[in-house]
């Protein structure tokens, strides 16, 4: 899908300007990838955790479910005192194809993501582990990251500055403004490299008004 995808073309930067532009939510505050270089694409496969109750269920065996391509997202509600992946779940996912992995929270046995280069999102890594502190609740239903409602389904796109999901209902219409908002900003740049000042360059293409409803 990431080849075909026209969105695939596009950073999140310039993806979270053209939700800006359409006036819906899409950039997942306080996520960072693992490693420099990191790159996501794929549509979400949704994972909630609740604390634990007593007596405590399962940390969860939803891998089997998820298909290649496809991002795990997991919904801890924003903990970094536990984590909801680790080493055996990165090992599974890579092997199987999985796209990567988005957390409302924190991930540990990092370095076999960092060996593989399989893409893990997250608050940070801690390696404490989540079971007996949070179990599953559900999966397949819609989750919050980063303050944002993520739905099964829906498409993340992440790189070196974030992750953001896009609202199914405007990919398409979200894919031609991003195309404009590149192609805008591309003049700019050459604008500037050829002699120009930052200042004429910006207000001849409309920098300042790129991410407005309406630009």
């Amino acid at each position: 899908m990431t080849s075909e995808h026209p969105l695939a073309a596009f950073s999140t930067a310039t993806i979270s300007d053209g939700l800006d532009r359409l006036g819906r939510p899409g950039s997942l505050h306080g996520l960072a990838g693992l490693f420099p270089g990191t790159r996501l694409f794929g549509r979400a496969f949704t994972v909630r955790y609740v604390t634990a109750g007593h007596p405590a269920g399962t940390v969860g065996d939803y891998l089997d479910d998820v298909t290649p391509g496809s991002v795990v997202v997991l919904d801890n509600a924003g903990r970094t005192d536990c984590t909801v992946w680790g080493d055996i779940l990165t090992a599974t996912a890579h092997q199987r194809g999985v796209a990567g992995t988005v957390i409302d929270g924190v991930c540990r046995d990092v370095a076999r993501a960092l060996g593989t280069g399989y893409p893990i999102y997250s608050r940070g890594r801690f390696m404490r582990t989540g079971k007996d502190r949070v179990e599953v609740s559900d999966t397949g239903r819609p989750v919050t990251i980063g303050g944002v409602q993520v739905a099964p389904g829906q498409l993340l796109v992440g790189d070196e500055d974030g992750v953001v999901a896009v609202p199914a209902d405007v990919e398409e219409r979200l894919a031609a403004i991003c195309a404009e908002i590149h192609e805008r900003e591309a003049a700019i740049l050459a604008d500037v490299l050829a002699g120009d000042t930052i200042a004429a360059a910006r207000a001849r293409h409309g920098y300042h008004a790129l991410q407005r409803a309406g630009s």
